[in-house]
C-alpha cells in the first residue's frame, strides 16, 4: 500500500470530515467511519479533487458496502499510475 496516499486520504478524512484519527486505519470501512451515503460521495469527490483526477465508478463506488480505505488506496494509486503514464505517440502524417 502506498503510505503517501494513505496520509493524504486519512488527513482528508480528519481535517474535512472530522473523523477521529483513532478510527482511521487501512482496514476501516468508509461506513465504519460514521460517513452517511452523501458524505461519502462528498469523501470520493474531494478525494479526486486533491488529486485531480476523476476515478471510474466501476472503480470505486462509495455506495457500496465493504470499502476499505486500503481499496481506496489502491485504486486511487492506480489511476494515479495510469493518468502518468505517457500518452501513446501520435502516428506523424505528412501532409504536403
Amino acid at each position: 500500500m502506498n503510505k503517501e496516499l494513505y496520509d493524504t486520504i486519512s488527513g482528508i478524512l480528519i481535517t474535512q470530515f472530522h473523523v477521529d484519527p483513532a478510527v482511521v486505519r487501512p482496514d476501516a470501512t468508509l461506513e465504519t467511519l460514521g460517513l452517511d451515503s452523501l458524505t461519502l460521495m462528498e469523501f470520493v469527490f474531494s478525494v479526486e479533487d486533491r488529486f485531480n483526477l476523476r476515478i471510474p465508478e466501476d472503480e470505486l463506488d462509495p455506495r457500496q458496502a465493504g470499502f476499505t480505505l486500503e481499496r481506496v488506496v489502491q485504486v486511487l494509486d492506480a489511476e494515479l499510475l495510469a493518468t502518468s503514464s505517457p500518452a501513446p505517440a501520435a502516428s506523424a502524417t505528412g501532409t504536403s
